[in-house]
């Protein structure tokens, strides 16, 4: 057993763990900056949509496509999701590694439900709409901006997945704990990025 492994099972753990040491701290920065690129890839993607919102080749518009009642179930899957990340890293800090990892698997679970409404809401608008990739410069902007979403939540619960079972093997350490902790960070950076699809993309959508 390392040392720190011997101090998250003796309970010695400091109140942040996740910023204990001198790695810790530098993961947190690193992902921040990390996250400043990501928030440029989107924000392209976002400007591509609106640019090519209107061009819908006669296919579907956005106002004849979309059903709100289907995306914003969705969205507060997402939202929740994100909250419950947030009850997790409390736990954390309060050393309670059992709270922390059904957290963790309340967060994993919302975010597969996401993605399967998800999923259903693509698969709707090919075979009921005849809304593919290529109808439409539209098409092509709006699955690439939520499709891209989309992966990152995939990757999110994969990501979250693995730490469980890093935390059930190793324990909550310092040097686990800055990985939840970052984890954490990109749930909400991705939550975040959904609050905006659902603004500009949908709402927008109905309402333009």
């Amino acid at each position: 057993m390392t040392t720190a492994q011997a101090e998250g099972a003796a309970g010695t753990l400091p109140h942040e763990p996740e910023k204990a040491t001198l790695e810790g701290r530098n993961k947190v920065l690193a992902f921040w900056l990390f996250l400043g690129g990501e928030s440029v890839l989107f924000g392209t993607l976002f400007a591509t949509f609106l640019a090519l919102r209107n061009q819908t080749n006669e296919g579907p518009s956005a106002n004849e496509l979309f059903h709100l009642p289907l995306v914003a179930a969705a969205t507060f899957l997402l939202l929740v999701s994100s909250l419950t990340s947030v009850f997790a890293i409390q736990a954390m800090h309060r050393g309670k590694v059992a709270v922390l990892r059904n957290w963790l698997l309340v967060t994993v679970f919302l975010g597969l439900c996401f993605l399967v409404l998800e999923i259903y809401e693509f698969s709707v608008y090919v075979r009921h709409e005849e809304f593919g990739m290529t109808t439409s410069a539209f098409s092509s902007a709006f699955y690439t901006l939520v499709g891209f979403h989309g992966a990152h939540v995939a990757f999110g619960i994969l990501w979250i997945s693995v730490l469980i079972g890093q935390l059930a093997r190793k324990g909550l350490t310092v040097v686990t704990a800055p990985k939840i902790y970052v984890s954490a960070m990109y749930w909400h950076f991705i939550d975040v990025v959904w609050v905006f699809i659902f603004t500009v993309v949908y709402l927008l959508g109905k309402v333009g």
